[in-house]
C-alpha cells in the first residue's frame, strides 16, 4: 500500500502554499467533513502536518514541504512517458544483513540513468519463521520500455501498478529491444541453471516444464 492516501496528498498540496483551517480545507476540497478530519488525524499521526495558532490551522512540516516541492519540480521535468509504483520484497536470515541489502537495492535504483526515482518507502521489518523480511515500494518513472523490461528483470518486483499513462502506443524498435532483452535474460538464467545440474536433474526439469 502506498503510504499516504490520494486526498492526503491533496491536502498536502494545498499546504504547500500556506497553512489552512479544517474548515478552509473542506471548502477547496471535495471530501466529506468528516473524513477530512480524519485524514488529517492520519497526517499528524505520520508527522506530516502541525497543528498552530487558534483557530487552529494545519501545517505542512519543513521537511515534508521540501520533498513535495521536489517531487513538483521532478515532474514537471519529467519526459518519461511511464510512471511506475512497484513493491520489491526481500528476505534474510539476518535482519542487519536484510537492512543491508534494502540500502543496497535503494542505491541501485537510485543510480538507474533511465529512471527519475520520485520516492522510495521502506516496510517495517518483520520477523516469521527465523526468517526476516521487508519490502520497498518504488515510485518511479522509465524512459521506455527497454528500461521498463530491465527493471523487472533485475530487480524482480512482487508487485506493479502503472501510474500513466492509461494508454501507450510501442513502435517495433522498442518491442524489438525490450523482447530481445527478455531473451537475453532467460537464456543466460537457462544456461546458469543448467550448469548446476546434472544430466538427470536437467532431464528432469525440462519434463516438467513442458510436460
Amino acid at each position: 500500500m502506498s503510504r499516504f492516501t490520494e486526498d492526503q496528498k491533496r491536502i498536502a498540496l494545498l499546504l504547500l502554499h500556506e497553512p489552512k483551517t479544517a474548515e478552509e480545507l473542506n471548502s477547496q476540497l471535495n471530501i466529506p467533513y468528516d473524513k477530512l478530519l480524519d485524514e488529517l488525524r492520519g497526517m499528524l499521526k505520520l508527522k506530516v502536518v502541525e497543528k498552530q495558532g487558534f483557530p487552529t490551522k494545519y501545517r505542512l512540516k519543513d521537511n515534508i514541504a521540501d520533498e513535495v516541492r521536489r517531487r513538483q519540480q521532478l515532474g514537471e521535468g519529467d519526459s518519461n512517458l511511464v510512471r511506475i509504483r512497484a513493491f520489491i520484497e526481500i528476505q534474510a536470515v539476518e535482519e542487519e544483513l536484510l537492512k543491508r541489502q534494502l540500502d543496497k537495492l535503494s542505491k541501485a535504483i537510485k543510480k538507474e540513468k533511465a529512471f527519475n526515482v520520485y520516492d522510495i518507502q521502506r516496510a517495517k521489518i518483520e520477523e516469521a519463521d527465523e526468517r526476516y523480511s521487508s519490502f520497498l515500494e518504488v515510485n518511479f518513472s522509465v524512459k521506455d520500455f527497454s528500461a521498463l523490461i530491465g527493471f523487472m528483470l533485475f530487480y524482480g518486483p512482487t508487485a506493479v501498478e502503472v501510474l500513466k499513462p492509461e494508454k501507450l502506443e510501442l513502435g517495433a524498435q522498442d518491442l524489438q529491444e525490450g523482447l530481445v532483452d527478455i531473451a537475453d535474460m532467460v537464456n543466460k538464467y537457462a544456461a546458469f541453471i543448467a550448469s548446476k545440474m546434472n544430466k538427470q536433474e536437467l532431464d528432469d526439469f525440462y519434463n516438467r516444464l513442458y510436460k
